[in-house]
């Protein structure tokens, strides 16, 4: 990167911050970015790291550096949910939040899915967490990494802030403020992101991440707390907007954290390049003081599957995790449903399947959750799994419903007749450039 062609403005201003560090920040400018991937538990077999894993990243136990070169992304491991490709500073913030099982958390600007995939595995599936995105094709983006990381526990929303907290005040034990942002954290990674920065950009930015903020501070229980994040190191868009918050809502307090590499005292943590190995990042923690219990409620429309639809799933020898919810003709597992009327929704729970006439045609979700199906499968070669992820038809004996695999992950769903096993992967997720 040709660290000349950084704003000037924004270099100044950088200098102003770091004082005497600003060469070192400015040679750490000049490396490539350093990459990243979470391995994920639930894919049994798969707990090691993956074959381009370099260095451990302190603050995530599941986290792995990769080289910059790797195509991690284009593997069938990928595809199967076994890791989930993020920056090493960009685990932070879900750290801090630190999820636990049964909690309500809300992820509230949350594509393309980083930190709720971590989250979701960190309550293991147990509890509630929403994860929204306003803008419908990044949340339909969300929507597929929570399902390829086996996520149970998520429902996704497509709302403004300001609808979900109408609906929902004082419903959750946390929420994440992964803010929009004027992304100077981004600059080494994309640099095209410099053409697009002025002091300017990041004001209107402020001014947007405040709005969010008071959405935020609505939804969280007496008790709970607020993790804000941007990927900016501008202090008008970090540390003055934490601590204007915390003039506007007297009832927050800023709270410390610590984390291996991580030193929050004082609530905050900024990660830079030339003292990280990572991008740019900014974590806050705050409480709200007192003491409640989330004031979410059990939806009306959460119907349970009648006696004639659990048939069905039962004759199937679909052995997915137990349907306990029915949405029409699709049956789905979810621990707890908040009220969604009004609300853009698009993935509630773990998604089983669909009733057609007496059949019930598995999910892919099904397939990919963190409890694995307890049923046939078909283990695949190498060669055979790129071909079933490019959507062709493998040869077999297996009659009726598989669970297609390779290499112990469960990739999808295939249905044998006549020494053939017709392929029920995702038309829109097929790709015949993936590699092994």
């Amino acid at each position: 990167m040709n660290v000349s062609r950084l704003p000037e403005s924004f270099t100044r201003r950088v200098g102003a911050q770091l004082n005497d560090e600003l060469p070192l920040f400015l040679s750490a400018m000049e490396r490539p970015p350093v990459r990243g991937l979470r391995m994920n538990p639930f894919r049994k077999g798969w707990e090691t790291p993956f074959r381009d894993a370099t260095a451990r990243v302190p603050w995530e136990k599941t986290g792995w550096e990769i080289p910059p070169e790797s195509t991690a992304g284009t593997t069938a491991a990928h595809e199967a949910g076994a890791f989930y490709l993020q920056d090493p500073s960009a685990m932070i913030p879900a750290a801090v939040m630190d999820a636990r099982p049964g909690e309500r958390i809300l992820d509230l600007c949350a594509a393309p899915g980083g930190k709720s995939t971590q989250m979701g595995i960190a309550m293991q599936g147990e509890g509630l967490l929403v994860c929204n995105e306003p803008v419908p094709k990044r949340a339909a983006v969300l929507s597929r990494n929570l399902e390829r990381m086996g996520i149970g526990c998520a429902v996704v929303t497509c709302a403004y802030p300001q609808a979900l907290a109408e609906k929902w005040a004082e419903g959750f034990d946390g929420v994440l403020v992964d803010a929009p942002c004027s992304g100077e954290g981004m600059f080494r990674r994309h640099p095209e992101t410099r053409e697009e920065w002025s002091p300017e950009k990041a004001a209107g930015c402020a001014v947007r991440q405040a709005e969010i903020l008071e959405r935020a501070a609505e939804m969280i229980r007496p008790g709970g707390r607020l993790v804000y994040a941007t990927c900016t190191w501008n202090p008008e868009e970090n540390e003055h907007q934490v601590q204007a918050f915390l003039t506007r809502h007297p009832d927050f307090e800023p709270e410390d954290f610590s984390l291996p590499g991580v030193d929050g005292r004082g609530g905050c943590f900024t990660c830079w390049p030339h003292r990280v190995r990572g991008e740019g990042q900014f974590i806050a923690r705050m409480r709200r003081r007192g003491n409640g219990r989330p004031r979410l409620e059990q939806t009306a429309a959460a119907f349970s599957p009648d006696r004639e639809q659990m048939r069905i799933w039962e004759n199937s020898g679909i052995r997915t995790e137990k349907p306990n919810a029915a949405f029409g003709n699709r049956l789905a597992r979810i621990g707890f449903l908040p009220d969604l009327k009004g609300i853009q929704t698009l993935r509630i729970g773990l998604q089983i399947g669909e009733i057609r006439g007496r059949n019930l045609i598995p999910d892919h979700a099904a397939a990919l959750g963190m409890i694995r199906p307890s049923m046939t499968e078909t283990e695949m070669t190498d060669a055979e799994a790129l071909k079933y992820l490019a959507g062709e038809t493998i040869a077999g004996e297996t009659r009726g419903w598989t669970l297609m695999t390779w290499r112990g992950l469960a990739l999808g769903w295939g249905k044998g007749s006549d020494g053939m096993i017709r392929n029920h992967y995702p038309k829109g997720l097929r790709n015949g450039r993936l590699e092994v």
